[in-house]
């Protein structure tokens, strides 16, 4: 059974990043596999280096003959099933497959808030299987492109676990502390995420404005970059933070490589999003060993077990989060305890490992069916 990865791009992503940990972390007795992108970006010597083959086809102006291309690259290396990280790239494995019985998966690891909604409904509905990292984002697509579940599926995003571990081994314990000059005394906390429209960051804002008005000795890391598209997100912050003189107590990192040297750092992550569809940056946080809060969107949620792994506050209520930190500063030694516990039950449940035995396990039933091609 050998599968072909498609993708656009190679640029430093939350997709990207799975995928390069399941390249990475892929044994030879779990299936063969190559990778096929379009365009580069900044992890594209690490997908080369992954130790799966990567071969690069640009579409450019002529569509034909990229499809062309890559149709005879996917039989030439005899590829069963070819599985899309987005729509536009099921449409061309589709096209490029007709007439052949290989099979053709999508993942969704987005909503479709922004997605050209005529391809997504016609693609959706072509594909062999759709996998979903949710089951309420499987729900929400099922529901809205009427589809039969029998070709949906849910598989929860993977974690290399071992780069935290590496982190927590490292004793980097005061290095953050160093090098924003705070002592041993405050309190050291983050959120980790671009500035997009799947987060909320405001609230977090509104939280620590709050919190400062309680004289509690605390610092704050944003780490995530301002993105352009939408600017005003992290803007509205920056302003948020100036006006209210909380300059001295929060700090933009911007885009870090090294999270999780930054998670082991802190002493709690606490966490805001409008609509994300799993919540990676919360999964690394609770499989850290730290106390995690979070608003309870329905995906948080399900990834934290109805609260069991993680605390969760009323969603844009910064006046209940701060009810639930404050508890949380009466029974510290608790918490913690209970984050060391939480961290090995995160760890075996989003592991890279346990995301690619279901990924096996997924291909190995779909490449057993002998239905004609839906193309």
């Amino acid at each position: 059974m050998k599968i072909a990865f498609l993708f656009g791009s190679l640029n430093r992503g939350g997709t990207e990043t799975l995928m390069l940990d399941v390249c990475k972390n892929l044994k030879k007795e779990d299936f063969k596999a190559i990778g096929v992108y379009r365009k580069g970006g900044a992890l594209e010597n690490d997908f080369v280096r992954s130790g799966v083959p990567f071969y690069k086809l640009r579409t450019r102006k002529n569509i034909i003959s990229y499809l062309w291309k890559l149709r005879k690259l996917i039989l030439t290396h005899h590829i069963d099933i070819l599985h899309a990280q987005q729509p536009i790239d099921a449409l061309y494995a589709r096209l490029a497959c007709i007439f052949t019985r290989k099979k053709i998966i999508l993942t969704f690891h987005s909503f479709d808030f922004n997605s050209n909604k005529c391809l997504l409904n016609y693609i959706i509905k072509k594909t062999d299987l759709n996998i979903f990292v949710s089951e309420y984002q499987k729900k929400y697509y099922e529901n809205k492109y009427k589809l039969i579940s029998s070709k949906q599926s849910v598989i929860y995003n993977g974690i290399d676990f071992k780069k935290l571990e590496s982190a927590i081994n490292s004793n980097q314990d005061s290095v953050l502390r160093n090098e924003l000059r705070l002592n041993e005394k405050t309190l050291l906390l983050g959120m980790v995420g671009n500035f997009n429209e799947g987060r909320d960051h405001f609230t977090i804002c509104q939280f620590l404005n709050v919190l400062n008005k309680t004289g509690i000795d605390f610092h704050f890391l944003f780490v995530g970059k301002r993105i352009e598209n939408f600017a005003t997100k992290y803007d509205d912050c920056v302003k948020f933070c100036d006006e209210n003189k909380l300059q001295k107590k929060v700090s933009f990192l911007g885009v870090r490589n090294n999270v999780p040297d930054i998670l082991v750092q802190l002493d709690a992550f606490i966490y805001a999003t409008e609509h994300d569809t799993f919540g990676i940056a919360v999964v690394e946080a609770m499989a850290s060993g730290m106390p995690v809060f979070v608003n309870d969107w329905e995906v948080m949620n399900e990834i934290t077990e109805q609260g069991e792994l993680a605390t969760l506050y009323g969603t844009k209520d910064e006046k209940d989060l701060l009810e639930k930190f404050m508890v949380y500063l009466q029974n510290k030694e608790t918490y913690k305890q209970n984050a060391v516990d939480i961290a090995k039950i995160v760890k075996e449940k989003y592991s890279i490992e346990l995301h690619i035995e279901n990924l096996t396990e997924v291909y190995s039933q779909l490449n057993q069916l002998t239905t004609q091609p839906t193309c």
